[in-house]
């Protein structure tokens, strides 16, 4: 958008102070939404990026550390020897001929590691010490200051001593099981690789042979045990086979089985009839009772009779004539009366038939039930008899049991104890050497290669940890992102670092009518860069400002506008300077006023004069025309200098005639910048907010603190000030922090740098 089409978007007439919109984002770099929203590998890496020397110094300390440790420690040379345990048995002192019950709760994993602790104790360690003599050993231990505890032919005469060559032994001995197998490997480091090779055979030695001794005792124990019990046993075995032989003769008992098993089978078949019994009573006490009831039609036998079955046909066809009969010739005709009597014969023959069958299935239950009573009482007569028998099986049978028990019990113990005397000379063992420990070719500590890439890693991840830490501790505001989270207002711009962006711009002095204007040794300052370098990075972003603060609003564009920062040295000067220049080379009639009555510098970056000014005006010292300086780069720019710094410039820059002039001022210009003080330096900004139409915060990236930013925030928020935005200066475009900003700023520069020669 060239300059004309944009006087037809913002007018440069005088508007009436008013409440402003929320100001459009920063224009001119991209778009906001395409920046990253929260955490993203993308940020983290620009972190990383940013702090970069952090992450490499670190490694580099990290590293050369491990390396310098490495190449001084002592050379270690292992020595390692395997051996394998077999699942523990008995010994064969068992109490019967039967194999044992296998153990579901044996846990072998749990085994080995208990033999692996057996194998790293100090009693295995002080017996090898003692056979190697290693406490007067000096490649295995250094000498003692105390020449005297060398001398020592006891181990265990100095306890300090002891546990120092015990503290030596673990440091140095690993044992370890070897995963899918029931082997232990036993490794030893030292500087001498035959001593290590030593003390690994002797420690594997020494743990077989402690392992026999174990056994040999427990089978000696084991012997003394069984021989005190078989003396108890023989008296128990003697004392229950007399039991035995006294019952049988007081019961004339010859043998129970088959005695038992007749009077048994009697009761099964009492037991048997009895049942069968009570369920033919019960069978015919119901047919009984369903024909004494009258219920006729539950006795089968009345439907089977034949002669039932006759009476029934006549009794029916009787029934029917009668019927036909009385409708015919009524109930007095001799007919009738005929019929009636012929039927009351059939019924009293059906009804003599069904007494004669009611008393028959009466005598049939009683029958029955006399049957079941004497099946009962024979059943339970047996059923005494055999319990009696039962009552004497038992006893005899307990009696028989212990005393077959304790015989069998005292043979299988005296035919262990012969086992145990056996076995106790046998030097049988569960565990034996596999592999023998010989000495090592080279050393195996320390391992340099492995150290350097460990450390290398290590300080790598501690690099990047403390680049995170660090960038945690940042307190400074370095994005227009940070800016909208922090304070809640919007991005009006941002202005790149330093210098070095704008010299890259490609447009010439001899090509530049206003830059051949401007004194050569002034095209590096800053203060003017819009003016002196106009096609430069840093110029394109007050221009893009210039946007941001016009099209702020819906209506009119701010007039007066209020340049301020939150802290000194935050470039809002600067900023004044540039963004009255930018109006100013739209066309607009522009005033700048160095409102900065402390440390002013409007004048310093202009070179103009400052014995008269804003000071003077404000004490009536000076007329308005007489404060009014033009600029030496654009007609249409006009500056009020500061003047001399007076005694109390919050009063004045707070007083009615301040109020009068801005007023004034809006009817002589298009547009009004004001450079105040710092927020939170003085109060004299603040109190000027109030009376312009905008106030503009310019922070300095990586320098403006955010609580300097949340605090300048809430001071002119307190008297309702205007803020229109925040303006990010000297930010480094090649930081990683401004990714997403510096494409737009480098495109810039390469759309003026590629449409030098032609039209566009």
């Amino acid at each position: 958008m060239d300059s004309a089409k944009l006087g037809q978007v913002t007018s440069l007439t005088p508007a009436e102070p008013q409440t402003l919109d929320m100001p459009r984002p920063y224009i001119g770099y991209p778009d906001p939404i395409m920046a990253p929203q929260g955490s993203t590998l993308g940020d983290y890496w620009r972190i990383l990026q940013k702090r970069r020397w952090t992450v490499v110094l670190t490694t580099l300390f990290v590293l050369t550390v491990v390396t310098i440790a490495s190449f001084r420690a002592v050379p270690l040379y292992e020595a390692s020897a395997r051996i394998a345990i077999s699942k523990e048995d008995d010994n064969g002192i068992r109490v019967n001929d039967q194999a044992p019950e296998p153990d579901f709760t044996y846990d072998y994993n749990i085994e080995l590691d208990t033999q692996a602790k057996i194998l790293q104790s100090d009693t295995l360690a002080l017996a090898v010490m003692d056979t190697l003599q290693l406490n007067k050993n000096p490649r295995f231990v250094p000498p003692p200051k105390n020449a005297s505890a060398q001398v020592l032919s006891n181990l265990h005469a100095d306890p300090v001593r002891e546990a120092q060559l015990l503290g030596i032994w673990h440091e140095n001995l690993s044992v370890n099981k070897i995963q899918r197998t029931r082997m232990i490997e036993i490794r030893y480091f030292s500087p001498d690789p035959k001593l290590a090779a030593q003390i690994v055979n002797t420690l594997a030695s020494g743990y077989i042979e402690n392992n026999f001794k174990s056994r040999f005792d427990a089978t000696m124990q084991a012997s003394e045990w069984l021989s005190k019990q078989l003396s108890d046993l023989q008296i128990k075995v003697e004392t229950s086979q007399e039991a035995l032989v006294k019952f049988q003769k007081e019961n004339a008992i010859v043998g129970f089985d088959e005695k038992q098993n007749t009077e048994l089978a009697k009761l099964n078949d009492l037991n048997h009839e009895a049942t069968n019994a009570e369920a033919d009573r019960v069978m015919k006490q119901a047919s009984y009772q369903n024909a004494a009831s009258g219920n006729l039609d539950a006795i089968p036998e009345l439907s089977a009779n034949p002669l039932i079955q006759d009476f029934r046909r006549q009794e029916g066809d009787l029934q029917r004539q009668l019927a036909q009969a009385s409708i015919q010739f009524g109930p007095s005709y001799p007919k009738v009366l005929d019929l009636k009597n012929q039927l009351a014969q059939v019924q009293a023959s059906i009804k003599s038939e069904v007494d004669r069958i009611v008393a028959r299935k009466n005598n049939e239950f009683l029958a029955a039930r006399s049957r079941e009573g004497l099946l009962t009482s024979a059943f339970n007569t047996q059923k005494q008899s055999v319990a009696d028998l039962n009552e004497k099986a038992i006893t005899y049978l307990r009696l028989k049991q212990e005393a077959d028990s304790n015989r069998q019990l005292y043979d299988g113990l005296q035919q262990k104890l012969k086992e145990a005397v056996v076995t106790s000379g046998l030097r049988s063992t569960n565990v034996h050497q596999v592999d023998v420990a010989r000495p090592a070719v080279k050393p195996s500590k320390p391992n340099i290669p492995r150290n350097v890439g460990l450390g290398f890693i290590l300080g790598l991840l501690g690099g990047v940890a403390l680049a995170f830490v660090l960038e945690s501790l940042d307190n400074t505001v370095r994005t227009p992102d940070q800016v909208e989270v922090i304070a809640g207002l919007p991005s009006l711009g941002i202005i790149p670092l330093s210098l070095q962006v704008a010299a890259k711009s490609s447009a010439k002095p001899s090509t530049t009518v206003a830059i051949a204007r401007i004194p050569s040794g002034r095209l590096n300052d800053i203060s003017i860069i819009s003016h002196a370098r106009p096609k430069s990075e840093i110029a394109e972003s007050y221009r893009a400002l210039r946007t941001s603060i016009l099209l702020s609003s819906s209506g009119s564009a701010p007039q007066v506008i209020m340049m301020t920062s939150a802290l000194p040295q935050d470039g809002k000067t600067t900023t004044s300077i540039n963004t009255a220049i930018v109006l100013a080379q739209k066309g607009g009639k522009v005033l700048l006023v160095d409102a900065d009555l402390r440390r002013p510098g409007v004048h310093h970056g202009l070179k103009i004069r400052n014995r008269v000014g804003l000071s003077t005006l404000l004490t009536g010292s000076s007329q308005l025309e007489d404060v009014i300086t033009p600029s030496p780069m654009l007609p249409n720019l006009f500056v009020i200098p500061s003047g001399p710094p007076p005694p109390q410039p919050a009063e004045l820059l707070g007083s009615a005639v301040m109020k009068h002039y801005i007023e004034q001022w809006r009817t002589q210009y298009d547009h009004i910048i004001i450079d105040t003080p710092p927020v939170l330096s003085v109060t004299d900004a603040v109190l000027l907010s109030v009376d312009v139409d905008a106030v503009v915060l310019v922070i300095r990236s990586a320098k403006t603190t955010k609580e300097a930013l949340r605090r300048s925030r809430e001071l002119l928020g307190q008297v309702n000030a205007k803020v229109m935005g925040v303006v990010v200066n000297a930010i480094d475009l090649h930081s990683p922090d401004a990714y997403y900003y510096y494409y737009g700023a480098n495109y810039s520069g390469r759309y003026y740098d590629e449409s030098a020669g032609r039209d566009r």
